[in-house]
């Protein structure tokens, strides 16, 4: 299982608070809990050589999760084709919280992918509406995050194949913070939580969803279709002409 870690990386340069949460970049703690998982991991930014998303990178992955915030434009039209071919080949794509505006992910979805938003640190109570989903092994029926950025409804996505996970916050707002979508042979997970000034990935739960979110996206379809001009698999009769 080869899972790249891809995250932007700008936040935890330019905001102290950021990197004193995350001193080794988001990108870092991800990569931590999933090498104790007993994964190959490894991590690339928006400021490595061809961006981090060369051919070579992608074909080394099988998972692939993404991490941005602040710098989507800057991400090189090229390198999201070269990623959109390999999920649509069959590499499963992971996009996290503010990664929902990324150009991959809006791109895969067709929409705009926009929500509501508001920072005031509110407490996020996530239930669990698929218990028999891979994704959602090991989880009670909700866990809560005591701080997070709050996403609100309507979120311009399309319908997914799963909801997974529907979000409460403090203030009032709901949110379908768990999507699943398959793509050609890829297979995509959306996972809400994850705002740069909060610990969210320290927490044991969410840890328990991105390591499920690996083993189910990397998992092969069952069936391999061909596509193209095709033989007949039977001989075709043809009434003869009178």
């Amino acid at each position: 299982m080869r899972v790249t870690i891809w995250n932007e990386f700008r936040h935890e340069k330019e905001n102290d608070t950021v990197r004193s949460i995350y001193p080794r970049g988001i990108h870092g703690a991800i990569a931590e809990f999933l090498e104790q998982a007993g994964y190959a991991v490894q991590t690339r930014t928006l400021d490595d050589p061809e961006q981090g998303l060369d051919q070579e990178t992608l074909q080394q992955t099988d998972v692939l999760i993404w991490w941005a915030h602040k710098a989507h434009a800057e991400v090189n039209d090229h390198a999201v084709e070269r990623v959109k071919k390999r999920v649509l080949a069959g590499m499963g794509l992971i996009v996290l919280h503010s990664a929902h505006f990324s150009k991959i992910f809006r791109n895969l979805m067709g929409t705009t992918c926009d929500l509501k938003w508001r920072e005031d640190g509110e407490k996020e109570r996530i239930w669990v509406v698929q218990p028999s989903h891979p994704i959602t092994r090991g989880l009670e029926e909700y866990f809560e995050l005591p701080q997070e950025e709050m996403y609100g409804e309507h979120f311009d996505i399309p319908e997914p194949d799963h909801t997974l996970f529907i979000s409460w916050f403090e203030g009032g707002e709901v949110f379908r913070s768990g999507c699943t979508y398959n793509r050609g042979k890829g297979k995509i997970f959306y996972f809400r939580p994850g705002h740069e000034t909060y610990p969210t990935y320290y927490d044991k739960n969410v840890q328990t969803v991105i390591c499920n979110a690996v083993e189910w996206a990397a998992a092969p379809s069952a069936v391999v279709p061909n596509y193209g001009n095709t033989e007949a698999l039977e001989p075709i009769l043809r009434l003869a002409k009178k």
